[in-house]
């Protein structure tokens, strides 16, 4: 049965289910209806051997009602004696055993037995009578066995149609309820064998909060489909926008290394140009592919994560960045508070975090300007501001800032490959932070890093 589809499984078990009610219904109606029938019987020979008892009187021992051979309507009565002495000279027409005797005799309760005469079933009642005597009241059983018969096939023909439409029903159930199991398997062969994610599971009208498993399954699979979509259309992305991004510099290392191999026919002055150029087209790609890598992981491997004090790496990144930007001041201020408190998180990103918001703010800051940085405590957060002086964001720009190499009109002409803010915005994630950007009071761009703390 485990080797059978699943459809075929749930077809024999509601249809065993269905027939075995069925069949049990039939056969317990069976039952009733016969005992009802020898019920009934039983009740008609208690009423004659009470009319006979009545009319029987002092009547001699023998047949004194009915015609005994055939046992026809009116039942057959018979006197017995206890002492076999005392019987008629006619032999009796019904069985008179030990029995019998010792219900005349008082020393047995009535009783039913069973009996054949002229070839006809019968059944009978023996009760005692005063005087020593006892009473046998015989009846035939074949209109209680015709009704028996007549049941039998009723009973079994309605049994048999129990059992075909129990099938039919089985099958019914399977076909309904694997219905949308029939419809996410066809989809997930259709995406398996077309690579195609856009395809969904049809999903019942009206859903108002009454779905099945089976629906919400169907559900969870389209969430799903969703989700892979998505996935399949940002690594889509990725590849064409590196693609991209990697053709320019990749040119340049082209043309400036077949350049040094005709290094002869150059200067010195030349080749030490071309040669400064590729080592700095060398460090753009390679910073360029390390990027991708970085954005390529969706969160931190755990043996990396430990608690750190984010202001002793807010307070070595700023330095480390005031040794990048000398012309750009950094003002860095840290809550008491905030001195002390520790998230959980890798040191490394962290501080790469932070290298990229500085980057991008002094980058847009105005020479002399500064870029102000700000550390403080909330009851259940770190709040870290980083804030420049420089054009903002526009709001057509606002919503794709942290997007992959997506780069402003305005900042086409500076250097940078479009991927720190998307990489912050990605470890901002790993580390359960909220990482937003929006314009700052009095002009410039100011991006806010909520981060829960430990301690």
């Amino acid at each position: 049965m485990r080797r059978r589809p699943l459809r075929t499984r749930l077809t024999l078990a509601a249809a065993a289910a269905v027939a075995a009610v069925a069949v049990g219904l039939c056969a317990g109606s069976f039952v009733v209806i016969r005992h009802q029938l020898l019920h009934q019987l039983d009740l008609h020979l208690t009423q004659s051997a009470r009319l006979a008892t009545q009319q029987s009187g002092h009547e001699p021992s023998g047949v004194v009602q009915g015609q005994c051979r055939y046992l026809a309507a009116p039942a057959c009565a018979q006197l017995v004696p206890a002492r076999p002495a005392d019987d008629p000279a006619d032999p009796y027409l019904l069985p008179v055993t030990d029995s019998t005797r010792e219900v005349a005799s008082g020393d047995r309760g009535p009783y039913y037995s069973e009996l054949t005469l002229a070839g006809h079933r019968g059944r009978m009642l023996t009760t005692p009578l005063p005087e020593g005597r006892a009473l046998q009241v015989a009846v035939r059983a074949d209109t209680v066995d015709r009704g028996v018969r007549q049941a039998a096939v009723l009973l079994g023909g309605m049994g048999v149609a129990g059992v075909l439409l129990a099938g039919a029903l089985g099958a019914w159930v399977s076909r309904t309820g694997l219905a949308p199991v029939t419809r996410l398997t066809a989809t997930a062969e259709r995406i398996a064998a077309t690579r195609d994610a856009r395809h969904r599971i049809e999903l019942p009208p009206e859903r108002a909060g009454q779905d099945d498993e089976i629906t919400r399954l169907a559900a969870s699979f389209n969430t799903m489909l969703d989700e892979l979509e998505k996935s399949i259309g940002a690594q889509r992305r990725l590849v064409a926008d590196a693609s991209h991004e990697l053709r320019t510099p990749l040119t340049a290392l082209r043309t400036n290394a077949e350049l040094l191999t005709r290094s002869s026919r150059l200067s010195d002055a030349q080749r030490e140009r071309a040669a400064g150029a590729l080592s700095r087209q060398l460090r753009e790609v390679t910073l360029l592919v390390n990027d991708l890598v970085e954005l390529a992981r969706n969160e931190e491997p755990d043996p990396l994560i430990e608690e750190v004090r984010l202001a002793d790496i807010v307070t070595h990144t700023v330095e480390t960045a005031r040794g990048h930007w000398p012309a750009t001041p950094l003002a860095l201020a840290i809550a008491p508070e905030a001195r002390t408190a520790t998230v959980a998180g890798v040191p490394a990103r962290l501080s790469r975090l932070l290298s990229s918001l500085l980057d991008n703010a002094a980058k847009f800051s105005p020479p002399g300007r500064p870029v102000e940085v700000t550390l403080t405590s909330a009851p259940a957060a770190l709040e870290l501001t980083v804030r420049d002086h420089g054009p903002g964001i526009s709001e057509q720009d606002l919503p794709y800032v942290f997007d992959r190499f997506y780069r402003a009109r305005s900042a086409r002409a500076l250097p940078g490959s479009g991927l720190g803010l998307a990489m912050a915005r990605q470890i901002a994630h790993a580390h359960h932070a909220d990482l937003v950007a929006e314009p700052a009071p009095g002009g410039g761009a100011q991006f806010r890093l909520t981060i829960p703390h430990t301690s």
